[in-house]
């Protein structure tokens, strides 16, 4: 899955409330839904939406399906986050060691 696809399904304030209740572990949709300020049937449109991205993936458990964060779908996002902090560490060392550099001339 793209990193675009995963922002643009996390960027929904539900879905990332459902998101968020997963990370305790595997839950069926009436669970998820409960005190949610949205319907079950929106909850399970929500899961739809984060399971595309590729972010939460289900098993059945007899006549429900359980969802839970898969490990692998925040990937795509971690690696285009990942540039920005290897950029910034790059840009930080380079920025230590000119500081590095001025001092040792003085």
């Amino acid at each position: 899955m793209a990193y675009g696809d995963v922002l643009a399904a996390l960027a929904d304030p539900t879905r990332r409330q459902i998101f968020e209740r997963l990370k305790s572990g595997p839950k069926p949709v009436g669970t998820i839904a409960r005190k949610m300020p949205v319907s079950r049937p929106a909850v399970s449109q929500h899961l739809k939406v984060l399971k595309e991205a590729g972010l939460v993936a289900d098993r059945p458990e007899g006549t429900r399906r359980v969802y839970y964060i898969d490990p692998n779908g925040l990937g795509a996002l971690r690696a285009w986050v990942d540039r920005f902090w290897d950029h910034a560490l790059a840009e930080f060392k380079a920025e230590i060691e000119a500081s590095g550099r001025k001092d040792r001339r003085k």
